[in-house]
Protein backbone atom coordinates (compact mmCIF):
# COMPACT_ATOMS: atom_id res chain seq x y z
CA UNK A 1 0.00 0.00 0.00
CA UNK A 2 0.95 3.32 -1.32
CA UNK A 3 2.15 5.56 2.20
CA UNK A 4 0.52 9.03 0.96
CA UNK A 5 0.40 11.86 3.72
CA UNK A 6 -1.04 14.71 4.10
CA UNK A 7 0.89 17.54 6.09
CA UNK A 8 -1.06 21.08 6.82
CA UNK A 9 1.20 23.49 7.30
CA UNK A 10 -0.32 25.89 10.48
CA UNK A 11 1.91 28.36 11.89
CA UNK A 12 0.79 30.97 14.17
CA UNK A 13 1.49 34.62 14.20
CA UNK A 14 -0.49 36.05 10.58
CA UNK A 15 -0.51 39.57 10.36
CA UNK A 16 -3.39 40.21 7.85
CA UNK A 17 -5.87 38.52 9.65
CA UNK A 18 -4.50 37.60 13.34
CA UNK A 19 -4.60 33.80 14.23
CA UNK A 20 -6.77 33.40 11.33
CA UNK A 21 -5.82 29.27 10.92
CA UNK A 22 -7.79 28.63 13.91
CA UNK A 23 -10.24 31.43 13.42
CA UNK A 24 -13.96 30.83 13.39
CA UNK A 25 -15.31 30.31 10.20
CA UNK A 26 -19.29 29.31 10.45
CA UNK A 27 -18.24 28.10 13.93
CA UNK A 28 -15.30 25.92 13.15
CA UNK A 29 -11.61 26.62 13.42
CA UNK A 30 -10.08 27.10 9.42
CA UNK A 31 -7.46 24.65 9.90
CA UNK A 32 -10.46 21.87 10.75
CA UNK A 33 -11.57 21.96 7.17
CA UNK A 34 -8.32 20.85 5.92
CA UNK A 35 -8.09 18.04 8.31
CA UNK A 36 -11.81 16.91 7.96
CA UNK A 37 -11.24 16.85 3.99
CA UNK A 38 -7.91 15.00 4.16
CA UNK A 39 -10.21 12.53 6.10
CA UNK A 40 -12.75 12.24 3.36
CA UNK A 41 -9.51 11.00 1.42
CA UNK A 42 -9.58 7.84 0.42
CA UNK A 43 -6.31 7.44 -0.68
CA UNK A 44 -4.34 9.53 2.37
CA UNK A 45 -3.12 7.32 5.32
CA UNK A 46 -1.95 9.94 7.71
CA UNK A 47 -2.46 13.33 8.82
CA UNK A 48 0.07 15.58 10.44
CA UNK A 49 0.00 19.32 11.41
CA UNK A 50 3.08 21.05 11.31
CA UNK A 51 2.51 24.12 14.00
CA UNK A 52 4.68 26.28 16.33
CA UNK A 53 2.04 26.76 18.27
CA UNK A 54 0.54 24.19 21.56
CA UNK A 55 -2.76 25.76 20.86
CA UNK A 56 -3.16 25.14 17.39
CA UNK A 57 -1.70 21.84 18.19
CA UNK A 58 -4.44 21.15 20.52
CA UNK A 59 -7.05 22.06 18.24
CA UNK A 60 -5.56 19.86 15.30
CA UNK A 61 -5.71 16.74 17.28
CA UNK A 62 -9.37 17.68 18.47
CA UNK A 63 -10.40 17.43 15.06
CA UNK A 64 -8.28 14.23 13.94
CA UNK A 65 -4.66 15.10 12.70
CA UNK A 66 -1.97 13.55 14.46
CA UNK A 67 1.14 16.44 15.85
CA UNK A 68 4.10 14.54 16.52
CA UNK A 69 6.42 17.66 17.00
CA UNK A 70 6.46 21.48 17.18
CA UNK A 71 7.85 23.07 14.02
CA UNK A 72 11.11 24.82 14.99
CA UNK A 73 11.14 28.39 14.94
CA UNK A 74 13.79 28.96 12.35
CA UNK A 75 11.05 27.25 10.37
CA UNK A 76 7.96 29.08 11.48
CA UNK A 77 8.82 33.00 10.14
CA UNK A 78 7.09 34.94 7.68
CA UNK A 79 10.16 34.50 4.88
CA UNK A 80 10.07 30.46 5.82
CA UNK A 81 10.18 28.26 3.06
CA UNK A 82 7.76 25.43 2.14
CA UNK A 83 10.55 23.26 1.24
CA UNK A 84 12.11 23.78 4.79
CA UNK A 85 8.72 22.83 6.36
CA UNK A 86 8.27 19.86 4.57
CA UNK A 87 11.75 18.19 4.88
CA UNK A 88 11.89 19.02 9.28
CA UNK A 89 8.43 17.41 8.73
CA UNK A 90 9.54 14.30 6.59
CA UNK A 91 13.10 14.09 8.19
CA UNK A 92 11.30 13.70 11.83
CA UNK A 93 9.25 10.98 11.05
CA UNK A 94 11.82 9.37 9.49
CA UNK A 95 14.16 9.78 12.56
CA UNK A 96 12.14 8.84 14.74
CA UNK A 97 9.74 6.69 13.63
CA UNK A 98 11.28 4.94 10.52
CA UNK A 99 8.26 6.46 8.29
CA UNK A 100 8.77 7.22 4.88
CA UNK A 101 6.35 8.78 2.60
CA UNK A 102 5.30 7.81 -0.93
CA UNK A 103 3.13 10.81 -1.78
CA UNK A 104 2.99 14.40 0.42
CA UNK A 105 -0.72 16.22 0.22
CA UNK A 106 0.11 19.75 1.34
CA UNK A 107 -2.95 21.45 2.11
CA UNK A 108 -3.37 24.94 3.00
CA UNK A 109 -5.21 26.14 5.80
CA UNK A 110 -6.20 29.19 4.07
CA UNK A 111 -8.35 27.06 1.80
CA UNK A 112 -11.19 26.01 3.75
CA UNK A 113 -13.57 25.18 0.55
CA UNK A 114 -11.85 22.42 -1.28
CA UNK A 115 -13.77 19.43 -2.65
CA UNK A 116 -12.05 16.36 -1.30
CA UNK A 117 -12.93 14.35 -4.66
CA UNK A 118 -10.01 16.93 -6.37
CA UNK A 119 -7.56 15.30 -3.36
CA UNK A 120 -8.33 12.05 -4.79
CA UNK A 121 -8.12 13.18 -8.57
CA UNK A 122 -4.62 14.63 -8.29
CA UNK A 123 -3.33 11.78 -6.01
CA UNK A 124 -4.82 9.41 -9.35
CA UNK A 125 -2.86 11.56 -11.67
CA UNK A 126 0.04 11.50 -9.96
CA UNK A 127 -0.11 7.60 -9.24
CA UNK A 128 -0.87 6.98 -13.05
CA UNK A 129 2.30 9.20 -14.30
CA UNK A 130 4.92 7.92 -12.72
CA UNK A 131 7.11 9.84 -14.69
CA UNK A 132 5.79 13.35 -13.46
CA UNK A 133 7.40 14.63 -10.32
CA UNK A 134 4.06 16.58 -8.84
CA UNK A 135 0.59 17.92 -9.36
CA UNK A 136 -0.65 21.29 -8.65
CA UNK A 137 -4.23 22.52 -8.54
CA UNK A 138 -4.40 25.67 -10.65
CA UNK A 139 -7.15 28.05 -12.13
CA UNK A 140 -7.90 30.08 -14.93
CA UNK A 141 -6.18 33.57 -14.54
CA UNK A 142 -8.46 36.33 -15.45
CA UNK A 143 -5.86 38.42 -16.16
CA UNK A 144 -3.81 37.82 -19.88
CA UNK A 145 -0.15 38.19 -19.02
CA UNK A 146 0.31 38.63 -22.64
CA UNK A 147 -0.75 42.10 -22.06
CA UNK A 148 1.23 42.99 -19.90
CA UNK A 149 4.45 44.71 -19.68
CA UNK A 150 7.62 45.54 -18.18
CA UNK A 151 8.20 49.19 -17.32
CA UNK A 152 12.09 49.94 -16.95
CA UNK A 153 13.67 52.94 -15.33
CA UNK A 154 13.26 55.08 -18.73
CA UNK A 155 9.65 54.18 -18.62
CA UNK A 156 9.89 51.83 -21.57
CA UNK A 157 7.26 49.20 -21.75
CA UNK A 158 8.26 45.90 -22.99
CA UNK A 159 5.94 42.93 -22.88
CA UNK A 160 6.27 40.06 -20.55
CA UNK A 161 5.89 37.37 -22.92
CA UNK A 162 6.99 37.20 -26.88
CA UNK A 163 6.26 34.05 -28.16
CA UNK A 164 3.23 35.53 -29.79
CA UNK A 165 4.02 38.74 -32.34
CA UNK A 166 2.46 41.86 -30.75
CA UNK A 167 -0.10 39.57 -28.55
CA UNK A 168 -1.25 42.55 -26.96
CA UNK A 169 -3.36 44.41 -29.53
CA UNK A 170 -4.71 40.85 -30.09
CA UNK A 171 -8.42 40.05 -28.92
CA UNK A 172 -8.37 38.19 -25.77
CA UNK A 173 -10.22 35.33 -26.82
CA UNK A 174 -7.67 34.85 -29.64
CA UNK A 175 -5.25 34.01 -26.97
CA UNK A 176 -3.93 30.83 -25.62
CA UNK A 177 -5.56 30.33 -21.72
CA UNK A 178 -3.05 30.75 -19.07
CA UNK A 179 -3.81 29.12 -15.69
CA UNK A 180 -2.33 29.93 -11.92
CA UNK A 181 -1.38 27.98 -9.23
CA UNK A 182 -3.66 28.37 -6.48
CA UNK A 183 -2.06 27.04 -3.76
CA UNK A 184 -5.53 24.78 -2.73
CA UNK A 185 -3.51 21.23 -3.14
CA UNK A 186 0.07 20.15 -3.82
CA UNK A 187 1.08 16.11 -4.55
CA UNK A 188 4.83 15.85 -4.52
CA UNK A 189 6.45 12.52 -4.50
CA UNK A 190 8.27 12.73 -0.78
CA UNK A 191 11.60 11.84 -2.63
CA UNK A 192 11.32 14.96 -4.89
CA UNK A 193 11.23 16.68 -1.47
CA UNK A 194 14.44 15.37 0.18
CA UNK A 195 16.56 14.40 -2.95
CA UNK A 196 15.76 17.06 -5.27
CA UNK A 197 15.19 19.69 -2.92
CA UNK A 198 12.46 21.08 -4.44
CA UNK A 199 8.74 20.92 -3.79
CA UNK A 200 7.34 20.57 -7.35
CA UNK A 201 10.33 18.82 -9.25
CA UNK A 202 10.73 18.93 -12.71
CA UNK A 203 7.87 17.59 -14.35
CA UNK A 204 4.79 19.60 -13.01
CA UNK A 205 0.65 18.19 -14.00
CA UNK A 206 -1.63 21.21 -13.72
CA UNK A 207 -4.97 19.87 -12.00
CA UNK A 208 -8.11 22.90 -12.53
CA UNK A 209 -10.26 23.89 -9.96
CA UNK A 210 -13.42 25.60 -9.55
CA UNK A 211 -13.46 26.26 -6.30
CA UNK A 212 -10.47 29.17 -5.32
CA UNK A 213 -10.88 30.61 -1.66
CA UNK A 214 -7.61 31.55 -0.36
CA UNK A 215 -7.74 33.73 2.90
CA UNK A 216 -5.25 36.24 3.37
CA UNK A 217 -7.20 39.42 4.13
CA UNK A 218 -10.66 39.95 6.04
CA UNK A 219 -12.71 40.70 3.13
CA UNK A 220 -11.81 37.16 1.60
CA UNK A 221 -12.49 35.94 4.97
CA UNK A 222 -16.19 36.96 4.80
CA UNK A 223 -16.57 36.67 1.27
CA UNK A 224 -15.53 32.57 2.33
CA UNK A 225 -17.77 32.82 5.13
CA UNK A 226 -20.95 33.83 2.97
CA UNK A 227 -19.75 30.77 0.34
CA UNK A 228 -19.76 28.07 2.99
CA UNK A 229 -23.51 29.58 4.62
CA UNK A 230 -24.95 29.30 0.65
CA UNK A 231 -23.43 25.26 0.60
CA UNK A 232 -25.15 24.58 4.13
CA UNK A 233 -28.30 25.40 3.28
CA UNK A 234 -29.23 27.74 6.47
CA UNK A 235 -30.44 30.85 4.53
CA UNK A 236 -33.51 32.54 2.95
CA UNK A 237 -33.33 33.92 -0.18
CA UNK A 238 -35.72 36.58 -2.10
CA UNK A 239 -35.35 37.02 -5.97
CA UNK A 240 -36.93 39.97 -8.01
CA UNK A 241 -38.28 38.08 -11.26
CA UNK A 242 -37.50 41.02 -13.99
CA UNK A 243 -33.81 41.58 -14.38
CA UNK A 244 -32.48 38.79 -12.30
CA UNK A 245 -34.48 35.19 -12.87
CA UNK A 246 -35.58 36.74 -16.51
CA UNK A 247 -33.62 38.94 -18.79
CA UNK A 248 -33.87 42.18 -17.93
CA UNK A 249 -36.68 43.97 -21.39
CA UNK A 250 -38.30 47.24 -21.87
CA UNK A 251 -42.09 47.58 -21.82
CA UNK A 252 -44.73 45.84 -19.42
CA UNK A 253 -45.91 42.68 -21.39
CA UNK A 254 -43.99 40.29 -19.37
CA UNK A 255 -45.14 37.64 -21.10
CA UNK A 256 -42.06 38.18 -23.71
CA UNK A 257 -39.78 37.75 -20.95
CA UNK A 258 -37.00 35.46 -21.34
CA UNK A 259 -35.15 33.30 -18.80
CA UNK A 260 -31.30 34.02 -17.89
CA UNK A 261 -30.21 30.39 -17.32
CA UNK A 262 -26.96 31.70 -15.64
CA UNK A 263 -28.82 33.23 -12.65
CA UNK A 264 -31.51 30.04 -12.71
CA UNK A 265 -28.50 27.75 -12.47
CA UNK A 266 -27.38 29.61 -9.36
CA UNK A 267 -30.90 29.59 -8.05
CA UNK A 268 -31.67 25.83 -8.27
CA UNK A 269 -27.82 25.51 -6.96
CA UNK A 270 -28.92 27.15 -3.81
CA UNK A 271 -32.06 25.73 -3.93
CA UNK A 272 -30.91 22.32 -3.93
CA UNK A 273 -28.97 22.85 -0.85
CA UNK A 274 -31.82 23.33 0.99
CA UNK A 275 -31.69 27.40 1.07
CA UNK A 276 -35.18 28.48 0.97
CA UNK A 277 -36.13 30.62 -2.12
CA UNK A 278 -39.20 33.21 -2.49
CA UNK A 279 -39.32 35.01 -5.54
CA UNK A 280 -40.35 38.22 -5.96
CA UNK A 281 -42.02 40.64 -8.47
CA UNK A 282 -43.46 44.22 -8.88
CA UNK A 283 -45.55 43.00 -12.62
CA UNK A 284 -48.55 44.70 -12.13
CA UNK A 285 -47.77 47.19 -9.22
CA UNK A 286 -48.39 49.98 -11.89
CA UNK A 287 -50.94 48.63 -14.32
CA UNK A 288 -53.34 46.38 -11.77
CA UNK A 289 -53.01 43.17 -14.15
CA UNK A 290 -52.95 39.93 -12.75
CA UNK A 291 -49.23 38.87 -13.89
CA UNK A 292 -49.54 35.59 -11.56
CA UNK A 293 -50.85 33.04 -14.10
CA UNK A 294 -47.99 33.94 -16.69
CA UNK A 295 -45.30 34.60 -14.12
CA UNK A 296 -45.76 31.07 -12.85
CA UNK A 297 -46.07 29.19 -15.96
CA UNK A 298 -42.60 31.13 -16.74
CA UNK A 299 -41.28 29.81 -13.29
CA UNK A 300 -42.40 26.25 -14.45
CA UNK A 301 -41.27 25.70 -18.28
CA UNK A 302 -38.06 27.80 -17.05
CA UNK A 303 -37.30 25.45 -14.50
CA UNK A 304 -36.66 27.50 -11.65
CA UNK A 305 -36.98 25.89 -7.90
CA UNK A 306 -38.31 28.09 -5.31
CA UNK A 307 -40.37 27.73 -2.35
CA UNK A 308 -43.13 30.44 -3.10
CA UNK A 309 -43.84 33.22 -5.72
CA UNK A 310 -44.74 36.65 -3.87
CA UNK A 311 -46.75 39.81 -6.31
CA UNK A 312 -46.74 42.76 -5.51
CA UNK A 313 -43.30 44.37 -4.55
CA UNK A 314 -43.23 48.12 -4.74
CA UNK A 315 -41.48 49.42 -8.30
CA UNK A 316 -38.74 51.55 -7.44
CA UNK A 317 -35.45 52.57 -9.26
CA UNK A 318 -33.44 51.33 -6.46
CA UNK A 319 -34.11 49.12 -2.96
CA UNK A 320 -31.94 49.56 -0.11
CA UNK A 321 -31.11 46.51 2.32
CA UNK A 322 -29.18 45.82 5.05
CA UNK A 323 -29.11 41.99 4.04
CA UNK A 324 -28.31 43.17 0.59
CA UNK A 325 -26.25 40.50 -1.27
CA UNK A 326 -25.18 41.39 -4.57
CA UNK A 327 -25.48 39.79 -8.52
CA UNK A 328 -22.04 40.08 -8.34
CA UNK A 329 -21.12 37.77 -5.47
CA UNK A 330 -23.84 35.21 -7.12
CA UNK A 331 -21.98 35.44 -10.62
CA UNK A 332 -18.53 35.44 -9.48
CA UNK A 333 -18.39 33.15 -6.58
CA UNK A 334 -21.61 30.47 -7.06
CA UNK A 335 -21.64 31.24 -11.07
CA UNK A 336 -18.72 29.49 -12.34
CA UNK A 337 -18.99 26.23 -10.09
CA UNK A 338 -22.96 25.82 -10.91
CA UNK A 339 -22.81 26.85 -14.87
CA UNK A 340 -19.89 24.69 -15.46
CA UNK A 341 -21.88 21.04 -14.65
CA UNK A 342 -25.14 22.55 -17.02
Amino acid sequence: MKQIIAIIPARSGSKSVIDKNIRLLNEKPMLAYSIEQAKESKYINRIIVSTDSEQYAKIAREYGAEVPFLRPAEYATDTSLDLEVFQHALEFLKKEEGYDADIVVQLRPTHPIRNPKDIDNMIEILLENPEADSVRSMALAKEIPHKMWYLDEHHQAKPILTEIKEAYNMPRQSLPKVYYQNASIDCVRSDVILEKKSMSGDLVLGYEMQENFDIDTEEEFLRAAAYLRLKDGKSRFVFDIDGVIAKFRQGLDYELAEPNMEMINIVNWLYDRGNEIILFTARGYVTGIDWYPVTEKQMRLWNVKYHELMMGKPNADYYVDDKNMTLDFLYQEIGPLVNSNY
